[in-house]
């Protein structure tokens, strides 16, 4: 099976810090692969740089069969690759259709396409409070919103930066079933996380980085411990 992802000999700078060092990894369409690594080993860094918001030094990233290292942001999200940020990043002022509507994306061939209706069977939390304003949401309603939005664009893998971060424990099984969801909708998932009991609900497999470079790729149960 070709990858949908494939990145190879990765190195990303900021300034005069080398963060990412020659990291190679592969992800198969329908896979759920779950970055480990303590904060500072370049689990974030390690998004960004695929997305495009942290441009990289040198290495090849090819996306559904086509190399997008250097492009813009929007260009590869339009490509079909979606991302969530740790900080969410939502319109405040916006309420939660509206949200939604923003990151509206035409259907892309082979995927069922996302609707709100969709969305809100989902994330049942949303559904009673698509007119509300975002702002006046709860940061679990946040964080559900943020990914509901970004599934608007249709994304053929979608990067979530610790998504269960700052959650409380009823919703980060809430969060954990919901990816799961995706998974089994055939969405191909990659998440950066340091909550292992979250990790092991959603992820066939890992990546653990270190310093910036990866010393273990494998079955998520014998990854070796981050403590």
């Amino acid at each position: 099976m070709t990858p949908i992802l494939e990145v190879k000999t990765l190195n990303t700078h900021y300034a005069r810090a080398h963060i990412l060092q020659d990291l190679s990894f592969t992800i198969q369409p329908g896979e759920a692969l779950v970055l480990l690594g303590r904060n500072g080993a370049g689990k974030s860094t390690t998004l960004k740089s695929l997305i495009g918001l942290a441009r990289p030094t040198t290495g090849s990233i090819r996306f559904d069969g086509a190399e997008i290292a250097g492009l813009d942001p929007f260009r590869i999200a339009r490509a079909g690759l979606g991302y969530v940020p740790e900080e969410r990043r939502i319109f405040a002022t916006l309420t939660v259709a509206e949200n939604l509507d923003v990151g509206r994306q035409p259907p892309r061939p082979g995927l069922k396409p996302w609707t709100p209706d969709r969305l809100y069977a989902l994330f049942a939390n949303l559904g009673p409070l698509r007119t509300r304003i975002a702002a006046r949401m709860s940061g679990g309603e946040q964080q559900m919103l943020s990914i509901a939005r970004t599934l608007m664009g249709n994304p053929r893998l979608i990067l979530l930066d610790e998504p269960s971060e700052g959650l409380s424990p009823l919703i980060v099984e809430h969060m954990a079933s919901a990816i799961a969801a995706l998974k089994s909708e055939g969405v191909t998932i990659l998440l950066a996380e340091q909550n292992l009991h979250f990790a092991t609900r959603v992820a066939d497999r890992a990546l653990l980085i270190e310093r910036g470079r990866l010393t273990y790729s494998g079955p998520l149960a014998t990854a070796p411990s981050l403590l």
